[in-house]
């Protein structure tokens, strides 16, 4: 009887704590990055602003494993053993850990004394050449370094992202100029299971995974997504060879070269942390093991191609939560960090990347276009987009429709116009023929590729193909794909009825419809070599927009987002031939892609050029180097242009404001020489925290272990190179700081513009550093009329020996 009570007992127990979930916990006690001393035995460990964590010291080794006992110690008071799973213990930026727990569980640790704080895990997604040369960075940058062969030379880029293919050319080791050991730099390297050899090679100097939490929540497939660092999905390898690939290597496909592929730090050490997955994205809590390693590690530049899918709705403010915490303390660790902004555009306030530590960035159009047209026999010259050789010159070949020749009408179930499964079509009937096929909703799910339309077309002995779009959603996007036989896809659907109607009209029929004779003709023009033009660089359409938000309930805050503009949209790089997650580039070594994804590593490859010519710059002195130095204009020199949607849905050009570029796109050149820098560290963006309104010390102390003792006044006055107020009530000043990182002294004249509604004012008019000196001056903003709108403006210091530095303003004015 008591045997079976004790049965009883535990199945009760079993249900109690119901469905297991990945929760991450902020507990009382400083990380290792701040913990000022007071702990019998266990000396000091923090570090002061933009100061690496040393990571050979006995006191941090000794101070990491007293927090994870404790962790541990807690876990094992509250709960029996087997009832939950600890997954993590974070450390060295911030103080908690992972754990996999029932909700019930989760609650009873809330409770717990010392424990500040328990969040769910939640997901996060991706953001998903010729772009070194359109940056000009062979000819204007890469030679102040010594060549593209020193470009990055001992820098470190950690990339949170979905793996590496080792074995690319593009991450190979170089035989002539062999990396040698970097001692500052303490990374793992995972060995291959299957291989049972290094992913690291010289070039590739770091490569960890993370899945605990993956794992814990079903999510994880090993068949798919390795239990390695290896890449696969594509993505990881496609960002790490933006930023730091090798230099010069040919991308080759179908036969064809495309050009030759460059990171922008060529010479860059990559250190890789793997924590995105093919199927599912990611979960923070692996997210924020993979950035504490890094940092832990000692890696100088973060990119991170990832972020939430939405503000985190269980937080009160979109600047706290595990995620920009850590991010917070990886800064005060001296690492710079870049963040995609996302790809919900062209909507406001889609950005995911809300904080002043952050590089946020936006994703632009660059000069390079591929367009082809198809030729009809009627004279119609129809254009569209196809990245491909020609038919045969001066010859017109006939065209049939794959409805058309279907071997049985059975096969109609398969959805055979969509040219995916040649076996279905009479080979007799398409040989030597234009395979027409209909570009349907499965091309945009995923489920059907023009990759393999080219196979089919391929394989019936089609000459090419045409991809008909017949009916397409507002703002489908159409990028071109590389195909190894001549294809076309028609987006625009007036030329689209063009070529059927030409096609009905031109094909004789019997009585049931059969097809007697095909008699449209056509040829496809050549689509290999691409357009470049002026209009360039535009702000992609997808990519995201402020005004930044400080909550949940999307209030603006007093902080322009996103950063800076760099290019992003169809971007040559590396791919892994493990990768599935693209159809059209399955099995290939490149792939042609676009998204804010792409963007981010651009950012972090020219801030690792910065890094190298000044090794004791902040990452906010780099980030401000990057933003005054962009421009706001196209190559034509015109104001820069957006992409929006029209009334209509279709895709229209807006001139741009700093919620769709931030400061500007990118400028290499300039941002290694800015002359003047707006500084800060990690004091100063507590001040922001403390300043801003709605949120409490007490959950500032929370996250980051200190006191609101900062006087900043107001967030606005945070030293950053922009300025944004959301709430505009008659006249408001703000002060920003300069300092002088040029050689020489230098004078700088001070002016402002701005549109009517809002008056700016700057003082002083003018101002002299020598090297190395700092002044602060003020900027006056008043609200003249009342819009509901916006306002947009810039400050600019135009210095006696040719430095040009400027700033964005953006005000909303509002009424008493």
């Amino acid at each position: 009887m008591e045997l079976g009570l004790g049965i009883l007992l535990l199945s009760t127990t079993l249900l109690m704590f119901g469905k297991a979930e990945v929760y991450m916990v902020i507990i009382e006690g400083e990380p290792v990055i701040s913990y000022r001393g007071g702990i019998n035995g266990l000396e000091a460990t923090a570090v002061e602003s933009d100061e690496k964590i040393d990571t050979t010291s006995e006191l941090v080794i000794s101070y990491a494993q007293h927090l994870e006992k404790k962790h541990d110690m807690l876990l094992g008071m509250l709960f029996n053993h087997g009832t939950y799973e600890k997954l993590y213990s974070y450390r060295h930026l911030i103080n908690g850990f992972a754990v996999d727990l029932s909700t019930e569980q989760a609650e009873i640790l809330g409770r717990s004394p010392g424990v500040k704080s328990v969040e769910l895990d939640w997901k996060v997604q991706r953001y998903t050449t010729h772009t070194p040369q359109f940056l000009g960075l062979p000819t204007g940058v890469w030679p102040t370094g010594g060549g593209h062969d020193k470009a990055g030379e001992d820098i470190v880029i950690g990339f949170v992202d979905s793996g590496i293919y080792p074995h690319h050319p593009s991450f190979s080791s170089p035989l002539t100029e062999q990396y040698g050991p970097l001692p500052k730099y303490r990374g793992k390297c995972e060995n291959d299971p299957v291989t049972k050899k290094s992913f690291c090679n010289g070039k590739i100097i770091g490569a960890q995974h993370f899945a605990k939490a993956a794992i814990a929540a079903g999510a994880f497939n090993p068949d798919i997504d390795y239990a390695s660092p290896m890449d696969g999905d594509g993505h990881g390898s496609h960002t790490a060879s933006i930023a730091a690939g090798n230099n010069g290597i040919p991308v080759r496909m179908h036969g064809h070269e495309f050009g030759k592929a460059s990171g922008m730090a060529p010479r860059a050490r990559i250190a890789v942390y793997k924590a995105l997955y093919r199927l599912f994205g990611g979960f923070v809590s692996d997210v924020v093991a993979a950035i504490d390693q890094a940092v832990y590690d000692g890696v100088d530049i973060l990119s991170l191609s990832v972020g939430p899918n939405s503000p985190p709705s269980n937080t009160k403010t979109t600047f706290l939560n595990p995620f920009d915490a850590t991010l917070l303390s990886a800064v005060k660790a001296g690492v710079f960090v870049a963040q995609a902004a996302g790809n919900g555009g062209p909507f406001p306030k889609s950005l995911v990347s809300y904080s002043p530590w952050i590089t946020a960035v936006a994703a632009a159009i660059d000069d390079r276009q591929y367009k082809n047209h198809l030729i009809l026999g009627n004279g119609k010259i129809l254009a569209g987009i196809g990245l491909s050789p020609s038919t045969h010159p001066n010859q017109t070949y006939n065209l049939v429709s794959a409805n058309d020749v279907l071997l049985d009408s059975s096969v109609s179930k398969y959805s055979p116009a969509d040219c995916q499964r040649p076996e279905l079509l009479n080979r007799n009937l398409v040989e030597g023929n234009i395979l027409l096929c209909g570009y349907s909703f499965n091309f945009i799910s995923g489920t059907a590729s023009i990759k393999k339309v080219s196979e089919a077309a391929k394989s019936l002995g089609a000459v090419g193909f045409v991809l008909v779009v017949e009916d397409v959603s507002p703002g489908t996007k159409f990028d071109p794909v590389p195909v190894g036989v001549p294809g076309i896809l028609i987006t625009d659907v007036t030329k689209s009825m063009d070529l059927i109607d030409y096609y009905n009209v031109s094909t004789q029929r019997d009585w049931t419809g059969r097809v007697k004779r095909f008699k449209a003709i056509g040829s496809i023009g050549d689509g290999l070599v691409p357009i470049l033009h002026k209009s360039a660089p535009q702000v992609a359409l997808f990519s995201a927009r402020g005004p930044n938000i400080k909550d949940f309930s999307y209030q603006d805050a007093d902080l322009l987002k996103p950063d800076i503009l760099a290019p992003g949209s169809l971007i040559w790089a590396a791919w892994s031939p493990n990768g599935t997650d693209e159809p059209n580039y399955v099995g290939e070594a490149f792939a042609m892609i676009s998204g804010t994804s792409m963007a981010a590593p651009h950012i972090a490859g020219i801030a690792a050029l910065v890094k190298q010519k000044h090794p004791h710059w902040s990452p906010a002195a780099i980030k401000s180097a990057l933003m005054t130095t962009s421009t706001k204009l196209d190559r034509a020199g015109r104001p820069l242009q957006a992409q929006q949607y029209s009334e209509t849905e279709s895709m229209k050009l807006v001139t741009a404001t700093p919620f769709d570029y931030g400061s500007g796109h990118v400028n290499p050149r300039a941002a290694l020489d800015p002359g003047l820098i707006f500084d800060a560290g990690y004091e100063d963006y507590l001040g922001f925290l403390c300043t801003t309104p709605g949120i409490d010390a007490h959950e500032i102390k929370n996250y980051t272990n200190s006191q609101c003792n900062y006087t900043m006044g107001r967030p606005s006055n945070l030293n950053t190179p922009s300025i944004a107020l959301s709430r505009l009530i008659g006249t408001h000043t703000v002060t920003r700081t300069v300092t002088n990182v040029a050689e020489d002294e230098e004078t700088y004249v001070i002016t402002v513009r701005m549109d009517p509604a809002v008056a700016l004012e700057a003082n002083p008019p003018a101002i002299t550093l020598r090297p190395g000196a700092s002044r602060r001056f003020t900027v006056t903003l008043t609200a003249r009329t009342i819009t509901g709108t916006y306002s947009f403006g810039e400050v600019l210091m135009k210095g006696n020996r040719g430095h040009k530095v400027r700033i964005p303003v953006v005000a909303m004015g509002y009424q008493r």
